[in-house]
């Protein structure tokens, strides 16, 4: 079903939801001994990514915004990724059952397309997934439900080495990117030094900021769902303060008719030049 409208660049041409994404080859677009790193989220038209839940404590997407067609590209998004960046919280959320689902790319059959086109491409089954913590409070059993994939932990060099140890001698690697913290320069060339091309941020927004910050982020995608939120407690897609506003490039804009779940799907390139005050 062609119920996609292409708004940007301007066209009249209709598009289907599966592929939208996918054609975009996001695993070819650096050059050799270069790393393309993106992101993505979805936001209500008042830029809630999440609410805090009062039961749980804890920050969560709101059911009004979660869709299943964002979820699919999403999903396409995680396809076309050598590696996937994201934090200990999803751990330590994951092992409470807390967490939005197993990291992707989705074994259900309706992603079975995806998984195939991986192989096509020359790629592992899944992509491989850099944890960043400064902390490594990062649940073990969390991590076992993860054995279909190669999982590196990135920390500064101030992480305790007992714990440390204790990750690398459970087969994880441990990479230092950063002297009190992690760093977002550091980890790309941790990245590249492994030897991806790409790389796909589902993290929060804290650690959307360090990459936004050191100019390490490419791309951005954002899907917003076309409803208010509102609420006092709530994340966007930055939090913390910024040395300078980031200049956003529209690259592409699609309108999804679909009337179980109107939104907009955005990509914008982050460039290297200030924004104009």
């Amino acid at each position: 079903m062609t119920d996609i409208s292409q708004l940007h660049p301007h066209s009249q041409q209709q598009c289907s939801l599966k592929g939208l994404y996918l054609k975009l080859n996001l695993h070819q677009v650096a050059e050799q001994s270069d790393l393309l790193i993106y992101a993505n989220y979805i936001s209500s038209v008042d830029g809630r990514i999440s609410l805090h839940d009062a039961e749980s404590g804890e920050f969560i997407v709101p059911a009004s915004i979660a869709n299943r067609r964002d979820w699919r590209l999403y999903q396409e998004l995680a396809a076309q990724a050598d590696v996937m960046i994201t934090s200990a919280r999803y751990f330590r959320q994951l092992v409470k059952g807390k967490a939005q689902d197993l990291l992707p790319v989705g074994t259900a059959l309706e992603y079975a397309d995806l998984t195939k086109w991986r192989v096509e491409q020359g790629l592992k089954p899944q992509p491989d997934v850099v944890i960043i913590s400064n902390s490594l409070n990062i649940p073990a059993q969390a991590l076992a439900q993860l054995k279909d994939r190669r999982i590196l932990i990135c920390t500064s060099e101030k992480a305790d080495a007992q714990k440390v140890d204790q990750l690398e001698s459970s087969g994880h690697t441990v990479l230092i990117a950063g002297r009190k913290q992690v760093e977002g320069k550091q980890l790309k060339q941790q990245l590249i030094k492994a030897g991806y091309r790409s790389a796909y941020m589902i993290a929060g927004p804290e650690v959307h900021r360090t990459l936004v910050n050191e100019q390490v982020l490419d791309r951005l995608f954002l899907t917003t769902r076309l409803n208010l939120l509102a609420g006092d407690e709530f994340h966007t897609i930055l939090n913390g303060d910024m040395g300078r506003p980031a200049a956003l490039e529209l690259l592409s804009l699609y309108l999804d008719r679909d009337l179980s779940s109107q939104q907009l799907f955005a990509q914008y390139a982050l460039t290297d030049h200030e924004v104009n005050e």
